[in-house]
């Protein structure tokens, strides 16, 4: 797994794959990116300040360590 943080504007990227995305789809605050066998390949995060700090009491502790560091 990658991430990558875009400051100037908002979005986390999470990488989970080295596959070649296919398509993608849109749901609120989120695009995600997927193999042609379907498999998720990459997940855009829009706002991730935002959705970070909302879900930060749901990840683990170690993971939660890396994405603040990056922000």
């Amino acid at each position: 797994m990658k991430f990558r943080y875009d400051k100037k504007d908002d979005v986390m990227l999470v990488w989970l794959s080295k596959s070649k995305v296919y398509h993608a789809e849109q749901s609120k605050s989120m695009i995600l990116h997927y193999s042609k066998d379907g498999k998720l390949v990459l997940m855009e995060i829009l706002n991730a300040s935002k959705f970070i700090k909302e879900a930060s009491d749901l990840l683990p502790s170690n993971l939660k360590q890396s994405i603040y560091s990056a922000l």
